[in-house]
């Protein structure tokens, strides 16, 4: 980003820009020796420590080509301090100012150069058209002023000779500056000012040029006035902020044969024929001079006329090539595949062994690479997932890349070599993939169909890709990383997920949605300690549609976090209702389940703690649900927002404990409150040993964190008696009660209450 023209960035170029110039006029004016020397110190000086410090200042590039910069002005401000004193010496010391000005426009050129190469639009071309004009410029140079200035009698023939070249120089120079141009959607201050520097600097050596015509090398300090103002112009190119854009293209470079590039050549191809008629008659050495040069210049027009063809062959070709390729990986695009996969099909024999097969790749968990750590990263994963599948893959089979993490693959063949490239993807995604600093270990779900050859490709190939397709979506609905064989029935799931999708979108409008309770309660006494919210649908035809069957369609939809954000109001109106009335005590928490996709919403804290003063309920009384995932994947706002919840007075659980990575370190690093054990070790409990170590070692190291301890899916009371033998205090499952609605869940927590007074109150008297 450039740095903002406004405020303190506008002092010192500006001020420059006004001593500069009543630096010039003093200078001008020659009210004594002492004041146009300090004048023109204060110029010099000033430039030459402004290229310097004023591109490092703003952190333009490339930095080597600033110092460039800064040494040619170093070697300018030498070459024209000496050049007066120089003029009233004898041969050869007459040519001190020239020794310092002549390699100050060398490191002037390659500073050009350089930039030209940042800004990528150094070309064959281009280099041909400053051939054609440095040689027309150098030949008009040379015979109109080089040729008269050695002409004169009394001067040494090195004089003139540099007295000619100096326009020449410019020229070069100035076509440099020219090409810069061409990549300029805009024309930024420092782009105009280094142009004009050029121009001045042009005009300031023919005006030296045409006094060496007389047989002069020096006359007046107006002389100098050209090179002053060059000068300025320099500084404030370096101190402005718009230095930075000038190694940046902003647009592709124009093209071979552009109006503005035909502008530049027209002349340079006229000068041949003009330069004969004005000094062509004055000897043969002239006529010779000009064919030679008018020579090289057609020569030099044809071999431009052969690369801009070439350039427009090879624009063509890549333009084809980016047209069927992908710019990512460098593999094949959708229409590309496609295109392959009709060869085949038509290819193929419809009564022979082999079939085609097309196989559909997605990257489980790629999303939410992107999602921690941006798109850059994802795509840094997708080139080393596609470098892995191509050194994996026999040659026979062919990959393409036809989405953000899908890929394609083709083969023909028998179905158990078939069957064995499916192994051969397996093998890519065996070891982790470097991502930032750390690795990951992701997996790709696969789908796969297969047909025999049909005279009609085109559709056959356009069915696979569907069916194929198809088949990875029931890969993924199965479990990462599995791989499904497409069959006919599955066109009916598709159809119905997509029906189910479209329902969802609309049942929060409808009224389908609503919340069940299920309580959390102490297993020694059976007191609810809390309640679990939980969204249930109920579907006008299809009736009640399980969780399981919608809640992955809604995270796949981006529909989970408008759900979300419903389910979490609809509990805390509930739950502020429930301690109104006394329904609930004070200490009594309500638990709601929160997405990996809400917890990277930076806003999600404050939206919560709207929400809580809205309702009136204690932070303390709810507690946000979250998969081990989200500490796992967690990205530095995930990780961010964890914290603040939990400054609000949150609880923190972590749900389906065990069933993940389970790690110490995660627990340690976020700021979770609380874990809930997975059903699955619950449900082996009295009947599996290894089961219960497993709960044995989440309660010991939950205890050790200071972290409470939720038991899900408690049915029986063998799986209630061994939890508590171990440590667990608090339970939930079907054994005190289903999810239920919030009237059925109040009733039932009021007829709790006598029943454990009664308790309490035998085991008092006993």
């Amino acid at each position: 980003m450039v740095p903002s023209t406004t405020g303190r960035w506008k002092a010192p170029w500006l001020l420059f820009a006004a001593a500069g110039l009543t630096a010039t006029a003093i200078y001008v004016a020659d009210l004594s020796e002492t004041a146009s020397l300090l004048a023109f110190a204060v110029i010099g000086i000033g430039t030459v420590t402004a290229c310097f410090a004023g591109p490092r200042r703003f952190g333009a590039e490339p930095r080597a080509a600033w110092r460039l910069m800064g040494a040619a002005c170093l070697a300018f401000l030498v070459g024209v301090v000496v050049r007066p004193w120089a003029a009233a010496q004898p041969s050869p010391r007459d040519l001190f100012g020239d020794a310092a000005t002549i390699p100050g426009y060398l490191m002037l050129g390659v500073f050009f150069v350089i930039l030209l190469r940042a800004r990528q639009s150094v070309e064959r071309h281009a280099v041909l058209d400053g051939l054609i004009v440095c040689l027309a410029g150098g030949l008009a140079s040379a015979l109109l002023l080089a040729a008269p200035a050695a002409a004169l009698t009394g001067r040494p023939p090195v004089e003139s000779v540099l007295a000619g070249l100096y326009p020449l120089f410019d020229v070069v120079l100035l076509l440099l500056v020219v090409n810069l141009t061409f990549t300029a959607r805009t024309w930024p201050v420092s782009l105009v000012t280094l142009l004009g520097t050029m121009v001045l600097m042009v005009t300031g050596d023919l005006a030296y040029a045409i006094i060496g015509l007389a047989g002069k090398t020096y006359t007046s300090p107006l002389l100098d006035v050209p090179f002053l103002l060059a000068y300025v112009l320099l500084g404030v190119t370096a101190l402005h902020p718009s230095v930075v854009q000038l190694s940046r293209a902003a647009r592709r470079p124009v093209q071979a044969w552009s109006g503005r590039r035909m502008a530049l050549l027209a002349p340079a191809i006229c000068v041949p024929f003009v330069l004969m008629v004005a000094v062509g008659a004055r000897s043969p050495w002239h006529r010779l001079t000009i064919a030679i040069g008018g020579a090289a210049v057609v020569v030099l027009l044809l071999a431009r006329a052969v690369s801009a063809v070439q350039a427009q062959v090879a624009a063509e070709l890549h333009s084809e090539h980016q047209a069927v390729t992908d710019p990512l990986t460098g593999l094949p695009n959708r229409p590309m595949i496609s295109e392959r996969i009709a060869r085949l099909v038509e290819r193929t024999p419809p009564d022979g062994p082999h079939r085609v097969w097309v196989y559909y790749l997605d990257l489980d968990g790629f999303k939410w690479v992107n999602d921690s750590w941006g798109h850059d990263t994802g795509d840094q994963l997708v080139i080393e997932v596609a470098t892995r599948l191509r050194a994996a893959l026999p040659p026979a089979v062919t990959l393409a890349r036809v989405g953000g993490d899908e890929f394609v693959l083709t083969y023909v063949g028998e179905q158990a070599d078939a069957l064995r490239v499916v192994d051969d993807v397996k093998v890519c995604f065996a070891r982790p993939l470097p991502v930032r600093d750390t690795e990951v270990v992701i997996t790709a779900s696969v789908g796969i169909a297969h047909a025999a050859g049909d005279p009609n490709p085109a559709v056959t190939a356009e069915a696979l890709l569907r069916d194929a397709d198809t088949a990875m979506y029931r890969s993924k609905a199965d479990g990462h990383g599995r791989s499904t064989l497409f069959d006919v029935s599955m066109h009916n799931r598709v159809r119905e997920r997509i029906e189910l999708e479209a329902a969802l979108r609309t049942s929060l409008a409808r009224g389908e949605l609503r919340v069940a309770y299920q309580p959390i309660v102490n297993l020694e006494t059976g007191q609810p300690l809390g309640a679990e919210a939980l969204v249930r649908w109920e579907h006008p035809e299809r009736g009640d549609i399980s969780p399981a069957t919608f809640i992955p369609i809604a995270e796949e939809a981006g529909l989970i976090g408008p759900i979300g954000t419903w389910v979490r109001n609809q509990a805390l109106s509930q739950l502020a209702r429930w301690r109104a009335d006394g329904t609930v005590a004070d200490d009594f928490y309500l638990s709601v389940n929160v997405s990996p996709r809400q917890l990277t919403d930076a806003n999600l804290p404050l939206i919560v703690s709207a929400e809580l003063m809205r309702y009136g309920v204690p932070a303390s009384a709810v507690a946000l649900e979250m998969t081990e995932s989200v500490m796992v994947d967690g990205s530095s706002v995930t990780s961010r927002v964890l914290f603040e919840l939990r400054e609000l007075g949150l609880r923190l659980l972590v749900d389906d404990f065990g069933t993940g990575f389970s790690a110490l370190g995660y627990l340690r690093r976020f700021p979770v409150t609380g874990v809930k054990i997975d059903r699955s070790f619950v449900s082996g409990l009295g009947a599996s040993v290894e089961d219960e170590e497993i709960v044995r070692a989440v309660v010991a190291m939950s205890r050790a964190l200071g972290l409470s301890i939720v038991a899900e899916g408690v049915e029986t009371p063998t799986q209630r008696d061994a939890l508590a033998t171990v440590g667990v205090r608090q339970g939930q499952g079907w054994l005190w009660g289903r999810a239920m609605a919030p009237d059925e869940f109040a009733t039932s927590i009021r007829a709790v209450a006598p029943a454990l007074n009664r308790n309490q109150l035998a085991a008092g008297n006993s």
